[in-house]
């Protein structure tokens, strides 16, 4: 996500960047049409036609709204046919090795977006397809559609997790270890609350604030509280003998549920100070110590979630219409 305009322009360095991940021993490479609006595909595109293709694991995602048009956004047939196309432009392949839906769509069946994503699958176009961000129980749902209709299933989910956002231990983790999916985690450092930028003494910004301000925004309680978790694990961090990053990065890898976490360096130095976490293992007392500052399955700020359904956003959704009787006429 980080490579484009929302965050580091430079192709050529973004592609130093991903040639120098894959060199290290990363193989899976994860994007999304809607990230910069298809450049950051575009810039993996640079990097596959580098590299040999077999050997990298390609995703992205669709959904985004792209551009104006209300038609380019969504989960349904018409739009997903038209986006895996152009995402395959875009990254210079003839097929991904995953393809994932990056939220839930309440305006589309889940058979109709299930239907398209066999069909790519029957056609060769993509080899696995997932969901990314969605409720446990609407992972279960397609599921049950899946066998029901005789579909093509969900292979992964994408969820946020990280130390402050571990609402997923509650209820989609123990899903996607049901159902045998594929686990790979978003924003592991918490959107840059446990790269080392938040703490006593730190600027305490991020680039993402003018996007999704209430993930940030210090005025609000449960981003202060996410400020006195964070200096509360640098300093658990600290006596570990690991960075707020290490620490953090092998938190997520500890979920025997997890396959994997997904990092979004945006400059090589952000890079090279997260690859050595998969050699990081916690014992029982820090990873003790992590559950009495966050509760497991708990998020501390719920705007960190991710997503949430229509009738937790509009009160409308949630209150009976009543139409005023008429006044009798004597």
């Amino acid at each position: 996500m980080m490579f484009g305009a929302w965050g580091n322009p430079d192709h050529a360095d973004s592609v130093r960047i991903i040639r120098r991940a894959l060199d290290a021993g990363v193989n899976f490479i994860d994007t999304a049409d809607v990230y910069s609006q298809g450049e950051s595909e575009i810039i993996v595109g640079q990097t596959l036609a580098q590299v040999d293709r077999s050997r990298v694991v390609v995703a992205t995602k669709v959904h985004g709204a792209m551009g104006d048009d209300p038609a380019a956004r969504g989960n349904s047939r018409r739009w997903i046919m038209a986006a895996v196309d152009q995402s395959l432009r875009r990254l210079g392949t003839d097929y991904l090795d995953l393809y994932q839906i990056h939220r839930p769509d309440e305006l589309t069946d889940i058979d109709e977006t299930l239907g398209a994503l066999s069909d790519l699958v029957h056609a060769g176009k993509i080899r696995a397809f997932g969901s990314s961000t969605f409720p446990a129980e609407q992972i279960v749902e397609a599921q049950w559609v899946t066998q029901r209709q005789g579909r093509e299933r969900f292979m992964t989910e994408q969820p946020p997790y990280s130390i402050l956002v571990r609402g997923i231990e509650r209820d989609v983790l123990p899903v996607a270890a049901t159902y045998g999916l594929g686990v790979i985690p978003w924003s592991p450092l918490a959107g840059g609350w446990l790269s080392g930028r938040f703490g006593v003494g730190r600027d305490n910004q991020s680039r993402r604030a003018e996007r999704i301000p209430g993930r940030y925004d210090l005025s609000q309680p449960a981003n202060q509280r996410k400020l006195d978790i964070v200096t509360s694990l640098s300093q658990l961090a600290d006596e570990s003998g690991l960075t707020l990053i290490e620490l953090a990065l092998a938190f997520v890898l500890e979920h025997p549920a997890v396959s994997a976490a997904i990092i979004g360096p945006r400059t090589m130095d952000q890079l090279e100070s997260q690859l050595g976490a998969p050699e990081v293992y916690l014992d029982d007392a820090v990873l003790d110590r992590i559950d009495e500052l966050v509760a497991p399955g708990t998020n501390v700020n719920p705007e960190d979630g991710g997503w949430s359904p229509s009738v937790l956003r509009d009160a409308r959704a949630r209150r009976r219409r009543r139409t005023p009787l008429p006044t009798p006429a004597f």
